[in-house]
């Protein structure tokens, strides 16, 4: 097995060698299906649920990377280990990992749909201060809008997507583009990871953009809703077919 540094000098080499002509389409493709892959359905089911609450582009921006992140970071780790260990007791239980991704999809459709009646499901983390007569008041941020932590929400959303991903980079890697070794791999996903990353930014500017935009707070609730249902259903169907298959 390879040592960190025989990882880390490989890697370094790896990506010289990429910057050859012959290896740059393997670039743009690794970049490309990364992208792509941010656009899986339950993906952008599970974001729609959290992007309409952002209040500007800066906001979406810090909750798409933080989804991102979340997401290749599992991902990444799952993929190492499975093209370490092979046939590690992990393969065996990946599938279960969609019945939690079903599971969390349910969760953050109630949690929308009562988000948009005016009560946080999962608390966004507001400061308060009391006064000397004991009342409670909103500590505010950021010339006077309130502090919230919408951003480490979506990146523990992006670690439960991770779970679920990697059984497809070890084919994308090893089957697809023929990676061999752990310095080549690492080099890959962390590209692949460029592209998710990319990929989740560009969704949530285009869906958050015409809402913020709007600024009104009966389409942002009717927002909620309906991708609260739609997130509601569609957990139900990735549950009842991994139960059922």
């Amino acid at each position: 097995m390879e040592t960190f540094w025989e990882v880390l000098n490989n890697s370094s080499t790896f990506f010289k060698m990429m910057l050859h002509d012959n290896n740059i389409p393997f670039f743009f493709l690794s970049l490309i299906l990364g992208f792509k892959h941010a656009y899986d359905s339950d993906h952008i089911v599970a974001v729609a649920t959290y992007l309409p609450k952002s209040k500007s582009m800066k906001e979406t921006f810090k909750m798409s990377i933080s989804w991102a992140l979340g997401h290749m970071l599992t991902a990444a780790i799952v993929t190492l280990i499975l093209f370490i260990y092979k046939d590690l007791f992990l393969t065996q239980i990946l599938a279960y990992f969609e019945i939690i991704v079903g599971g969390m999809l349910i969760l953050l459709g109630f949690a929308g749909i009562i988000s948009a009646m005016g009560i946080e499901f999962f608390h966004s983390q507001e400061h308060h201060d009391h006064d000397e007569d004991g009342h409670l008041h909103a500590h505010l941020h950021d010339e006077g809008k309130i502090h919230t932590h919408y951003h480490k929400h979506m990146f523990g959303i992006g670690i439960v997507h991770g779970l679920a991903s990697n059984d497809e980079l070890i084919v994308l890697f090893t089957a697809s583009l023929g990676v061999a070794s752990l310095a080549g791999l690492i080099s890959y996903v962390a590209i692949y990871t460029l592209g998710v990353v990319a990929g989740m930014i560009v969704f949530g500017f285009a869906l958050s953009y015409p809402i913020i935009k709007a600024d009104q707070e009966q389409i942002t609730k009717a927002a909620l809703i309906l991708f609260g249902i739609v997130s509601i259903l569609y957990g139900l169907f990735i549950v009842f077919e991994r139960v059922l298959i």
